[in-house]
């Protein structure tokens, strides 16, 4: 016999549990126990987490950890695939790409920057002072003078040299991993051909409130056409930010990331329930198996960190590392690759 209050009280008993279910799979914000947590994109990354550290230990907010993390590469004369010291393009122009984006799906990008340090504090600013998400080139330039940054020639004597090396023969094929070596092996391994890099730093933080943010930015492909833009400032190409879900960013070879809306797809495998590292290792399959013999010559890296603090990364080619910094641990990891 029908019972009306049994089965009242059964259906209850399965949605509360469906919805338990889905509170844990999609915002298990109470389950952070880890916060904060800022990870980025190979080695150099360490020092770029340090300086995001000291926003987040004093509960600062995951948006200006990123911005003050990324801008210490971006100032590093040592570091050829970002900011100040980065390679310029084959016609010898130092041209940075970056982008921001906070917990709330606000955004900001420029591209093709010249003369600016620190490209990641303009696209910060175009995301909060316009009702624009990307300013580029000259229009970006102008923006970025007007509100009161500094003029500077981004090209120093070591890049130049570099680039000048380069001109002798204007080789062009990009080094699988080029971010991890020194200017030494570079020179020693490339020269007079140049080296290549393929960007960047990305980075992802969760602050002590549960929010996260993500940055990226880069000086491009060493000697590439002036004008290129890669995969770093695309939102959902180089960087995307869900706060229900998670964040991801990426490394390498930013037209195959573009291919695919990498970071964001990496997302989108998240909320459908993959971990953080199985989300970008299907990310990376995609890419693969496009074109499998190109992706034996290319690098592209993905890494990802999802709303609970759970992180993890993939590649195609050994070699990615990304660093880590929590309240216990302030480390680098070398990522899982295809081949």
């Amino acid at each position: 016999m029908f019972n009306r209050r049994k089965f009242l009280h059964s259906s209850v008993l399965a949605s509360t549990g469906w919805m338990m279910k889905d509170h844990l799979l999609i915002t298990p914000k109470t389950l952070i126990s880890n916060k904060p947590i800022v990870i980025s994109t190979w080695d150099f990354g360490k020092a770029a987490n340090a300086g995001a550290w000291e926003v987040l230990s004093k509960r600062g907010r995951a948006l200006d950890a990123v911005e003050a993390g990324v801008k210490i590469p971006e100032a590093d004369p040592t570091i050829h695939t970002i900011g100040y010291g980065g390679l310029p393009d084959r016609d010898g122009h130092v041209t940075l790409d970056a982008c921001i984006m906070d917990e709330k799906s606000n955004c900001g990008s420029v591209m093709c920057l010249e003369h600016i340090v620190h490209p990641i504090s303009v696209a910060r600013m175009v995301m909060e002072k316009t009702p624009h998400i990307i300013l580029v080139g000259e229009g970006a330039l102008q923006f970025a003078l007007a509100n009161g940054f500094t003029r500077e020639n981004l090209l120093t004597p070591e890049s130049e040299k570099m680039w000048k090396d380069w001109l002798k023969t204007s080789n062009y094929q990009p080094v699988i991993n080029i971010e991890n070596k020194s200017s030494a092996s570079i020179n020693a391994v490339t020269m007079p051909g140049g080296p290549f890099n393929h960007d960047t730093i990305g980075m992802l933080a969760l602050d002590s409130y549960g929010n996260m943010s993500g940055a990226c930015t880069t000086s491009g492909l060493a000697y590439k056409m002036h004008g290129r833009v890669g995969d770093s400032p695309v939102i959902g190409a180089g960087l995307f930010v869900d706060n229900e879900v998670g964040s991801a960013t990426s490394t390498g070879v930013g037209e195959e990331v573009i291919r695919i809306a990498g970071s964001h797809l990496v997302v989108e495998f998240m909320r459908q329930g993959s971990v953080p590292g199985e989300a970008c290792k299907k990310a990376v399959e995609r890419i693969v198996k496009r074109d499998p013999a190109k992706a034996r010559t290319l690098q592209v890296g993905f890494l990802a960190m999802r709303n609970d603090g759970n992180y993890g990364a993939f590649c195609i080619q050994k070699g990615f590392t990304y660093a880590v910094r929590t309240g216990t641990e302030d480390k680098i990891y070398e990522s899982e690759s295809w081949f």
